[in-house]
């Protein structure tokens, strides 16, 4: 026996000698490196006196990918060594946090190890990774998509998700870790491409489906949990011409969780859009309702972890310190959601649109609360009573509670070819309470506006200027406020900042920048915060040292928080890829 192993193992080595360099030829391989390393200080201007023994927190990744004609495979490995302020401290560690490797045919594709998908919109099934915020669902396990024509997809997912650097064949519950299996299968139909009459047609539509299911055990003393959740959605893609209509619907089983108080409310949602664009001008209108659609693989959960879906945000997202300090969180458990985007560009050679162009973009978004009406529970009528239906809730109902606002116009001019100006205003209404959890706070109501200007010295020169003021209409210096509720007004009242840019191509740009909460009702709040910043760039590799000081506040990307913490002191990023 032993002679036909050593036989085929021979053969096996010569048939890979004979065709290495074919091998390496057609291999591909590419990844990315980073580094974020904080220092921190004490510093009793802006209330930090002690560190807690923390004076370092260091986030660190690195991810490898290859491919070679339908095979490719991955792996990342993470560092959190300790993690930086405002992370979950669960991440404090450091090992292997992805791999995966596919085979991809065409008519085939079937991966094993940690997924990243997602089911239309998301509403049932989406796994993603963003580094920013610390936040990882991956789906470890097995995904099989087939292609069996033209247009048609059918997948199928099967896995546990990440949680942490907790084992994922193990169950600790005395630690709560229980995650339950996620099952999905997702189908879509293009019928441009399926069918030749309507392959060059202006008309365009297809169809898709999905369903997901998670199994948990049921480790509950007090309520019956279903231990097999199912969530189903619907979606159609529709166009002609510059026209295009899209609209999702999602319904799930009743899931109680300790997001949604353990009641035994099914869960809906609809996403809908529709959108006209033409040359110079698009605009974009979009509604959606969610209703209990907190789907999580762990019921215990509350925080930004082990979503099984996702809830899109329809919002506005700025990129600009000040309006993104109120930036919108979604609320699973119920919103009523619209948004309209219009973009026009004045013409070159008019008397507005000048020599290149005016561009001018105008957004409104809103966010209401949904109506929820009692229901009997053991002869009571009650509302959302742990172990009870819940409430019940008129699927087109719109509550009067105002989550958040925001109306913004902005113009975007180049002037000349070394002058170019960014005007915005943006009218906000922000529902501290109800989104950041300052219990008893009053709402944010502000006005802000900032302008940007570029200025090209020469064809690697330029220098960026950037001020920006937010007012509030009623909390601002002289607002009286109880003792016991100063810490819900840290970023409150009238704010100022600033910041100069000083870029030379293609390698260096300086920095200096302040923040001014100068009008905030609380007077040992009123501080600045600067910041100096160098980075050096050459080719893929970005270094970028910054000190200074980092107010409080809550960081989003794509609707999803965490809260960062006020801190002073270094921070060096170091980022690579290849």
């Amino acid at each position: 026996m032993r002679k036909y192993i050593l036989i085929t193992v021979a053969l096996a080595l010569i048939s890979f000698g004979a065709n290495a360099q074919s091998f390496l030829e057609n291999s591909q391989v590419n990844g990315s490196f980073q580094t974020d390393v904080q220092y921190y200080m004490l510093d009793e201007g802006i209330g930090i006196t002690d560190l807690n023994g923390k004076k370092l927190g260091i986030n660190g990744f690195g991810k490898v990918n290859y491919t070679n004609g339908n095979f490719s495979a991955g792996i990342r490995f993470e560092a959190f060594l300790p993690e930086m302020n405002g992370f979950r401290q669960e991440l404090n560690g450091v090992g292997l946090a992805n791999f995966f490797a596919t085979y991809d045919n065409g008519f085939i594709g079937m991966t094993v190890g940690d997924i990243y998908d997602q089911f239309g919109s998301g509403l049932v099934f989406r796994t993603y990774e963003e580094w920013s915020l610390g936040m990882d669902n991956a789906l470890r396990g097995a995904r099989v998509v087939i292609r069996p024509a033209k247009g048609l997809t059918f997948k199928g997912v099967y896995g546990r998700q990440r949680y942490f650097w907790a084992p994922y064949l193990e169950r600790d519950f005395a630690t709560d870790d229980y995650r339950g299996i996620v099952r999905g299968m997702d189908a879509e139909w293009d019928l441009n491409q399926s069918i030749p009459a309507m392959n060059e047609s202006k008309f365009r539509m297809s169809l898709g489906g999905s369903f997901v299911s998670k199994k948990q055990y049921d480790q509950s003393l007090f309520y019956y949990i279903p231990e097999n959740v199912g969530a189903a959605a619907g979606r159609i893609n529709l166009g002609y011409g510059n026209w295009a209509f899209s609209t999702e619907y999602a319904y799930k089983i009743n899931d109680p969780s300790a997001i949604n108080n353990f009641i035994y409310k099914e869960g809906q949602a609809l996403m809908s859009s529709l959108s006209y664009s033409q040359k110079g001008f698009g605009a974009v209108l979009q509604v959606k309702r969610t209703d209990n659609m907190s789907f999580k693989s762990m019921y215990t959960g509350k925080q930004n972890d082990l979503d099984i879906n996702f809830i899109p945000p329809i919002n506005y997202t700025h990129t600009h310190s000040l309006p993104s300090m109120y930036t919108y969180s979604t609320q699973p458990n119920g919103e009523m959601a619209a948004q309209l985007q219009i973009n026009y560009t004045i013409p070159k050679g008019t008397a507005l649109g000048g020599k290149y162009g005016t561009k001018l973009a105008f957004n409104m978004s809103q966010v209401n609360d949904i109506v929820r009406d009692s229901v009997m529970d053991n002869g009571q009528l009650v509302i959302n009573k742990p172990g009870s239906l819940g409430y019940a809730s008129n699927f087109f109902a719109v509550s009067d509670h105002r989550f958040f606002r925001d109306i913004n116009f902005e113009i975007d001019k180049k002037i000349s070819k070394d002058w170019h100006i960014t005007a915005q205003y943006i009218n906000l209404y922000y529902d501290i309470e109800t989104i950041e959890g300052h219990a008893g706070a009053p709402v944010v109501q502000a006005n802000i506006g900032f302008l940007d200007v570029t200025y090209k010295i020469n064809k690697k020169q330029s220098l960026r200027l950037e001020l920006q003021g937010l007012w509030e209409n009623e909390v601002r210096a002289g607002y009286e406020y109880e003792e016991s509720e100063k810490k819900d007004f840290q970023k409150r009242g009238d704010w100022a900042a600033a910041l100069l840019e000083y870029t030379i191509s293609p390698h260096w740009s300086f920095s200096i920048a302040d923040k001014w909460n100068y009008g905030n009702p609380v007077e040992e709040y009123r501080d600045h915060y600067f910041t100096g910043t160098v980075s050096y760039v050459h080719e893929a590799t970005r270094v970028m040292l910054s000190a200074g000081r980092q107010s409080e506040g809550v960081v989003c990307v794509g609707g999803v928080c965490r809260t960062v913490p006020a801190s002073s002191g270094v921070t060096l990023t170091v980022s690579t890829s290849f």
